[in-house]
């Protein structure tokens, strides 16, 4: 998710760069938006980790 928010801002820089400002406006809120739901769910998963004591998984 995260990595489709920095896609979108790229986005938005390379069309504002071109002159379609308004493509550009959309991208850059659609990258907003993507980047909040992206902390919002960060922060969740820290809390109930924190709260439930479970120590992540950690991949051999």
């Amino acid at each position: 998710m995260l990595r489709a928010a920095i896609a979108f801002f790229v986005l938005a820089l390379i069309a504002y760069f071109l002159g379609a400002g308004g493509v550009g406006g959309l991208s850059m809120e659609i990258g907003k938006m993507l980047l909040i739901v992206f902390v919002a769910l960060a922060l969740i998963s820290l809390v109930v980790g924190l709260v439930t004591g479970r120590k992540p998984n950690v991949l051999p």
